[in-house]
């Protein structure tokens, strides 16, 4: 559909108004896309370190992801697209990302599908600092204040406000002009609402304040699972669009949204490329590791059969108390390679183990080894001690592993300070109590079986 673009000022609000080349070929029916969160390009840190990682589809899944996205628009002929903030992940390495991202614009920009985007705390105005034109088809809402773009022709108004920078302490929404009367109203916004868990506080606003705008439908961004807020009106986070890592589980996609006759009805549409699990394997009834690799095909069997076609990653934690934590001590490794064996024997679905992680407890009796005069007891009474004191914990982790953690490969220490800002690999940080002490009966549990083993064998 050609347009024209006109602006003018409606409740000291910025306002332009997409005017059809035929006015009175107003739709009855209006279709479109709401996604958020791309992170276009998000760097993946610490895969190098998993051998036989597929590095090339995990760090251009993203990319992949937005391409299916458009794929989508164009099938379902869409009237326009939302994007809810954090298209890109961060400022640009080069060109390449703007322009790859670009390209996507352009594929729907020839079918006559227009873009409405926000920018989040990850590509804030003051985040991107390089710059390519859009193509005619895209509108970026200011940052400066909410204003208000018109599509007539499907008596549709979509209302936004990018963010300036990356900290956006304040509510926006008192912000937005009230709802246009007699058109379908769309409040576009990045925001943390009042507060989610795990995630960063931004443009933080309440159900309340979004009501209060008189808006029929909130295309929301920054929460990462899909999640519907309300039903009237419909206040949506998509979640995002691809996972990233292995916290990141479950479907991915987004809203595709229909509304005819008044009547709004939504379906999630999943495109990952990329799927994540976490699959949790009580290993109490097993007693032998030929009956392992059964347990595990089918956990993960049952684990993405609904998944799809993308590739599945998987991180598989073994938990329970069991006699293998005997033989995992005497020969480290051996529950990950069964269980990389298992994964071999899935059928019908590509599955990459990304990790496995042991939850696993001796059956010995540690309270009566503690009471011993032996190696077992005094080691068994010195994690005690250390257990109970939190302070003499974190000095004795932090003198054992000083050395260790200046011997870093540098990929792994650039992991190590992505934790530290909460972005997503799971390097252990000295200032976690919770995980320096499960570090700390992980390791008993291994020395006691080695001594005992030990033993044994004298």
């Amino acid at each position: 559909m050609a347009v024209k673009v006109r602006y003018a000022l409606r409740d000291n609000a910025l306002t332009g108004c997409l005017k059809p080349a035929n006015p009175s070929a107003k739709k009855n029916r209006m279709r479109f896309l709401h996604t958020a969160d791309l992170h276009i390009d998000s760097p993946l840190r610490g895969l190098s370190r998993y051998e036989g990682a597929p590095l090339e589809r995990l760090r251009g899944a993203t990319r992949r992801a937005l391409e299916r996205l458009v794929d989508l628009a164009l099938d379902e002929r869409v009237d326009f697209l939302l994007i809810a903030g954090d298209l890109y992940d961060r400022d640009w390495q080069d060109f390449h990302t703007g322009l790859f991202v670009r390209a996507q614009m352009v594929r729907l920009g020839r079918a006559g599908i227009a873009v409405f985007i926000v920018q989040g705390n990850h590509d804030a105005r003051g985040v991107i600092t390089r710059q390519i034109p859009w193509p005619d088809n895209v509108t970026v809402f200011s940052s400066r204040s909410a204003h208000t773009v018109c599509l007539d022709a499907l008596g549709v108004a979509i209302h936004g406000h990018s963010f300036p920078d990356r900290e956006v302490p304040e509510d926006l929404v008192p912000g937005f002009p009230p709802a246009v009367p007699g058109y379908f109203n769309i409040g576009l916004l990045h925001t943390s609402l009042t507060g989610i868990g795990g995630h960063d506080t931004y443009a933080p606003t309440t159900l309340h304040n979004l009501r209060s705008r008189g808006y029929d439908y909130w295309a929301l961004g920054h929460i990462h699972v899909r999640q519907v807020v309300c039903e009237q009106p419909r206040v949506v986070f998509p979640g995002n669009l691809q996972g990233r890592h292995a916290r990141e589980t479950g479907p991915k996609g987004c809203e595709l949204v229909t509304v005819e006759g008044g009547l709004t009805t939504a379906r999630f549409m999943p495109l990952a490329v990329v799927c994540w699990h976490q699959v949790v394997i009580d290993l109490q009834p097993v007693k032998t590791l030929d009956e392992l690799p059964g347990l595990v095909t089918q956990a993960l069997q049952l684990a993405v059969h609904q998944a799809g076609d993308p590739l599945h990653a998987v991180r598989v934690i073994l938990s329970g108390e069991t006699g293998l934590h005997a033989l995992e001590a005497r020969q480290p490794g051996t529950l990950a390679a069964a269980v990389q064996a298992a994964a071999q024997d899935v059928t019908g679905m590509e599955v990459w183990i990304e990790q496995v992680r042991l939850d696993i407890r001796s059956p010995l009796n540690r309270s009566r080894l503690g009471l011993g005069n032996d190696a077992l007891g005094e080691l068994v009474r010195w994690v005690d001690v250390l257990a109970s004191d939190e302070a003499a914990l974190n000095a004795f982790c932090r003198h054992a592993l000083a050395d260790v953690l200046g011997k870093m490969p540098a990929d792994v220490q650039a992991a190590l300070a992505y934790e530290t800002a909460g972005l997503g690999t799971d390097v252990p940080r000295l200032d976690d109590g919770p995980a320096l002490l499960a570090l700390l009966q992980d390791a008993e549990a291994t020395l006691l079986a080695r001594l005992i083993s030990s033993e044994a064998a004298s």
